[in-house]
């Protein structure tokens, strides 16, 4: 608004006392509707308290951190042993002969193994403290067979073995396929020092006792 006159002057003066005036009448409007707010608050406040009585605050119960379940470790011996025996997977076609020894009974011994221990191994110097049959097997199962039990013995600290593999009378033509294929697997196993026939008394031509090493 332009003020060209004393009495746009008094104009201007009374619009300004009438916002004042209504600005004042908002705010006190706006003051007795926090009063008539609070007022119901606090009504309502002694009603419950009439009704329940005292009330107590309940106690928050303690709580222990529990620690964070731990990471199953990684089975690394048992990935170590599947791929050494992955390593050392026995074969049909290993060639046996030259490793056997021919004597009597044919015998086989590591190399650098003295020819002495075959023969403390014939005559019984260890004890047999474990034996599998492999009587009924297929190959493929006698294979597996005998490379688990010798791994686990091996594992378990026995020293002395005894491989029931039969005289091959059942064969076809009677010859003994299980007892060549022992042979050669026996031979394959690093677990394995020497092993002989057999005593007549623990199976003759129908097993063999295997001697296995401790040093490692």
């Amino acid at each position: 608004m332009r003020v060209h006159a004393l009495s746009d002057l008094k104009q201007v003066s009374a619009v300004l006392r009438l916002q004042r005036e209504a600005e004042a009448q908002r705010r006190e409007a706006e003051r007795q509707r926090q009063q008539a707010i609070e007022a119901e608050r606090n009504l309502f406040r002694s009603h419950i308290r009439a009704s329940m009585g005292p009330v107590t605050p309940l106690r928050a119960p303690e709580r222990v951190p529990l620690a964070p379940e731990p990471v199953p470790p990684l089975p690394l011996q048992l990935q170590l042993d599947e791929q050494r025996a992955l390593l050392e997977s026995i074969s049909d076609d290993f060639d046996v002969s030259s490793l056997l020894d021919t004597d009597e009974a044919l015998s086989y011994r590591q190399p650098g193994v003295p020819p002495d221990v075959a023969r403390r191994l014939r005559m019984g110097h260890w004890s047999i403290q474990a034996s599998l049959d492999l009587h009924g097997l297929r190959l493929d199962e006698a294979r597996e067979a005998l490379g688990a039990f010798i791994r686990h013995q091996y594992k378990r600290g026995v020293r002395c073995v005894r491989v029931i593999h039969g005289k091959g009378l059942g064969s076809p033509g009677r010859v003994p396929v299980l007892k060549t294929r022992v042979q050669r697997w026996l031979v394959q196993k690093s677990e394995v020092l020497a092993f002989v026939q057999a005593r007549a008394s623990e199976g003759g031509a129908g097993a063999v006792v295997v001697l296995l090493d401790r040093s490692r």
